[in-house]
């Protein structure tokens, strides 16, 4: 599916169970909040989106804690966890998606090559302060633009999924 027809289909989705969503974006860099505005009424459940490239906008704008970052690293399950969670408290979303990841061509190690991202889902699970936050570990390949690609468009089946698929207990209207 295009990442158009994708974000068309959030939308769509969104809007059936009056939700918002809230990204926080790093490697992809505001590319999913493009998308979602780039659909005509993305006002009536896009929220807000945050970039948060550096680790301390991480920490500045989502609350990332400085030794998540430290200790496992800017591209973690950890700290795209923390985005999750931190983009669902600094906003009035229902639902969040974070993306943190090793687009290339540098910046890879042995342990996280070029094409590793981490991406979360979270769900207000309680309007003040519950949270329901999934991740994944994937490993993309190709050249920076394929890579960002692949991730944004993982990050889109994703939150289609939360969506339609709400936590335990959780209504959707």
């Amino acid at each position: 599916m295009q990442l158009l027809a994708q974000a068309q289909a959030v939308a769509r989705a969104f809007k059936e169970h009056n939700k918002f969503l809230v990204t926080a974006e790093s490697c992809t860099g505001g590319w999913i909040a493009k998308l979602m505005t780039d659909v005509v009424g993305s006002s009536g459940w896009f929220e807000r989106g945050f970039v948060t490239y550096t680790n301390q906008s991480k920490q500045e704008i989502l609350a990332v804690p400085a030794e998540v970052i430290h200790e496992q690293g800017a591209v973690s399950e950890a700290t795209v966890r923390s985005m999750a969670a931190g983009a669902l408290q600094n906003s009035h979303a229902d639902y969040s998606v974070a993306v943190s990841g090793v687009a290339g061509p540098g910046g890879g190690t042995t342990y996280k090559p070029v094409g590793t991202v981490w991406i979360a889902w979270g769900q207000r699970t309680d309007k003040s302060t519950g949270f329901d936050v999934r991740s994944e570990h994937c490993l993309f390949e190709g050249d920076r633009d394929e890579i960002r690609r692949q991730a944004v468009s993982h990050a889109l089946e994703g939150v289609l999924k939360a969506i339609n698929e709400p936590a335990a207990g959780q209504a959707t209207n």
